[in-house]
Order: C-alpha cells, then structure tokens, then sequence
C-alpha cells in the first residue's frame, strides 16, 4: 500500500519549517499575477494563507469577512487590485519581506 500525505498539509509542514520556501511561494504568486496566470497565483496564496496567517487572522488584519477572503482566494475567485494588494501586504509583514518587480527581455 502506498503511503500518501494529503498536498495541503505537506505545504503547511513545509513552509513552516523553511521560511525560504514562504518567501518562495510568496515571489511566486505575484510573479504569477503579473504574467497573466491569476488562477495558479490565487491557488498558491491560498496555500501560503492557510501556512501562516490563517483566514480568520487575514480577515482581522484586512478588515475583510473570512468567507470573501476564501472566494477571492478560490478556483473561481476573481479579487480586485485593492483586495489583492491587501492580501499581499499582509503576507509580506508575515514573512518580512519585500517584494520588487523588475522587467526580463521575454525570449
């Protein structure tokens, strides 16, 4: 019988145990968002969520009800610029860091 581990919650272990792959998830989804791929982005942010602040705090910090945050963060979900930037903000205070974009030649 093959051994297997439910995908959210090897997330959950992993980011808490690395801050360098939170901070990765985190450059990973917006760098996501900024070339058109907003369903993989709202995805890995819902991960990164549930990994570190937790909904209920998220709502509390943005002043947003849990369950918008969860439908925004959804398959389907479809945030505003404005609730996107605050979701962002939070988890970038989370993980202390900042983000920069920056422009690549596209080949």
């Amino acid at each position: 019988m093959a051994l297997t581990r439910d995908f959210k919650q090897t997330v959950v272990e992993r980011v808490r145990r690395d801050p360098a792959y939170a901070k990765a998830l985190l450059d990973e989804a917006a760098t996501l968002f900024l070339n058109g791929e907003p369903h993989m982005a709202r995805l890995i942010l819902r991960n990164l969520v549930n990994a570190t602040i937790g909904f209920e705090a998220l709502a509390a910090k943005t002043a947003k009800p849990t369950k918008s945050l969860h439908r925004m963060l959804s398959k389907r979900g479809n945030p505003s610029m404005d609730n996107l930037a605050i979701i962002l903000g939070a988890l970038r205070k989370k993980l202390r860091v900042a983000l920069k974009a920056h422009t690549v030649d596209a080949a």
